[in-house]
């Protein structure tokens, strides 16, 4: 699959596109994208939607059903993913993207589906809540979805439907948005470029590393 030129940023911005996909399974080589939704969102609030069952013309398993319920009557008269995934390129264009593990799970479907298309690969540079909750607030246990809403007081009442995830994962976010934005201040700024420097791991431990690297290379210890 060819690489992509997309960052993750781990900074709290007012505008992006939130998404998600709901699959045959968790394979993105094997299973096929059944549901794609995606939300707008202007200065925090949400501008626009975007939603859409996908007939994947395959059976979909019993065991996905479980999960989102997603019967195969429900795609059976669906748009295929030719016809939906222009449509959600163009409705994203080249907002921020933002997710819960979209970097492992949804992109990596959205990137092979692009590919087998002939499509431009979604390259925007792109939010996660995974990762940011594991930052902002590691006292907990697990970062699910689920287990974030639960921990903010918001409902999960419809979980695993594309768009009721993506009303979740919005609503997360912004609850995490001053947590993200107060841990941001403590990120010290590369001498070298003036870029943020990011935690990394190395031989003897981590390390502060420049944000631009490989461009540049400057390094700083933690203290």
């Amino acid at each position: 699959m060819a690489q992509t030129g997309r960052r993750r940023i781990d900074r709290y911005v007012s505008d992006y596109v939130v998404f998600d996909l709901e699959t045959t399974g968790v394979s993105p080589k094997r299973d096929r994208i059944i549901e794609i939704s995606a939300l707008k969102i202007r200065d925090h609030e949400v501008a626009d939607e975007f939603s859409s069952l996908i007939n994947p013309e395959r059976d979909i398993p019993y065991g996905a059903t479980q999960v989102n319920h997603i019967t195969d009557d429900m795609v059976a008269g669906a748009p295929t993913i030719d016809e939906v995934l222009p449509q959600f390129l163009k409705f994203v264009g080249d907002s921020v993207l933002l997710g819960q593990n979209i970097a492992q799970f949804d992109l990596k479907f959205i990137d092979r589906e692009c590919a087998a298309m002939g499509l431009t690969t979604l390259d925007n540079d792109y939010a996660d809540t995974l990762p940011l909750s594991r930052a902002c607030l590691c006292e907990l246990h697990h970062h699910t979805l689920t287990d974030l809403c639960r921990h903010f007081g918001i409902v999960t009442e419809g979980a695993h439907r594309a768009m009721n995830d993506c009303y979740m994962t919005h609503r997360v976010y912004e609850k995490l948005g001053p947590m993200i934005e107060a841990a941001v201040k403590l990120v010290p700024k590369c001498r070298k470029c003036g870029r943020e420097m990011v935690r990394r791991k190395g031989k003897f431990g981590e390390f502060w590393g420049c944000s631009g690297y490989p461009d540049c290379r400057y390094t700083m210890n933690i203290k």
